[in-house]
Formats: C-alpha cells, sequence, structure tokens
C-alpha cells in the first residue's frame, strides 16, 4: 500500500532548490492538472496546453531560486508562469500565423475539426447565463472553475472568510443550475 506523501510549502520549494527530483514529481502530481487547465483557458488548445504545461515545470525546475515566499505562495508564483506562458504563445507572431491558416482550414472543411464540438457544446448558452450572474457570484465561479483556485486560495485572494466563500459559491452554482433549468 503506498501513501501519498504531503509536504509544507516551505518543505517544498527548499526540496526544489535543493533540486531533489521527489519534490519536483511531487509538485508534478499535484498540480499539473490545474497548470494545464489554466493554460487551456487561454490558449483553447489541447496539445498546444500539455506542451505549454511542460515548458511551465521545466520553467520552475529551472527558476524555483527566482521565487520569494515574501511575495506569495509558491501555487500563485506558478500560475502567474502558466498564465505569463500561454499569453506570450497567443502573442508570438508563430502562433498568430499558425491561427489564420488552421481557421481556413477549419473554414474549408469544417466536418472533421475541433470548431463543430465546440459549437455543440455552448449551444446550451453557458456564457449568457454565467453573465447574468452578479459580478462578485461570476468572479467565484471564474477563480474556482476556470482558474484553478481552491475555496481556501479564493478566500486569501479576495480577503474574505473560508465560509462566506463557501456560501456564495453555493448561491452562485444554484443560481446556474436553476437558469439552465429555466432555459431547457
Amino acid at each position: 500500500m503506498s501513501t501519498k506523501l504531503k509536504y509544507s510549502e516551505e518543505q517544498l520549494v527548499e526540496g526544489l532548490l535543493k533540486k531533489d527530483v521527489t519534490f519536483f514529481n511531487y509538485l508534478y502530481d499535484n498540480y499539473s492538472a490545474t497548470i494545464n487547465g489554466v493554460i487551456y483557458r487561454i490558449v483553447n488548445d489541447v496539445e498546444l496546453a500539455e506542451d505549454l504545461t511542460q515548458e511551465v515545470f521545466v520553467k520552475i525546475w529551472d527558476k524555483i531560486s527566482y521565487y520569494d515566499p515574501s511575495k506569495g505562495r509558491i501555487y500563485t508564483w506558478m500560475l502567474n508562469l502558466a498564465r505569463n506562458k500561454a499569453i506570450d504563445q497567443l502573442r508570438s507572431k508563430g502562433h498568430k500565423k499558425n491561427r489564420k491558416t488552421d481557421f481556413l482550414e477549419n473554414f474549408v472543411n469544417p466536418s472533421d475539426n475541433s470548431l463543430t464540438e465546440t459549437l455543440e457544446i455552448d449551444h446550451i448558452g453557458i456564457e449568457a447565463i454565467l453573465k447574468k450572474l452578479p459580478k462578485e457570484l461570476l468572479q467565484l465561479i471564474d477563480l474556482m472553475y476556470f482558474q484553478g483556485y481552491t475555496q481556501a486560495e479564493i478566500a486569501e485572494e479576495l480577503e474574505m472568510p473560508l465560509g462566506t466563500v463557501k456560501t456564495r459559491l453555493r448561491k452562485a452554482i444554484l443560481e446556474l443550475r436553476k437558469q439552465i433549468v429555466e432555459k431547457n
């Protein structure tokens, strides 16, 4: 029976600074899905998000000495690295050129691409439903479900009691459920 190790943030950073692969593996196993989700939300391309996720973890390994605990948690630092990497990718000339040619390819032959799937998924109008939420609830939904924050991290980020965050998230989810039921 294997037990999953749990490190404190200080132990994790210390292990990474010592270039201990055990700590890096722990970091990757516990945070790669979240980092990938953040990147995917920005680039909207599964393969590109996976590539960028790998690049972010290489950067974390190489640049861990630049992490400053006094400026925030390592999770926040990693999310910022991921967001910056994804945004840099979108701004790059190569990406813009590829998007132009991808668009033409999709336009010519839309039957076998992900554009069709996107349209089918979005036909329920989730974006319109989200826009009906009050701004403070939308902010919580965005932080939790689209940016990968935990409830505790949201409370810390917004300087709000954890109980308030939990209550408002529940309210937001109930409101979303109500809007979806009414739409159908």
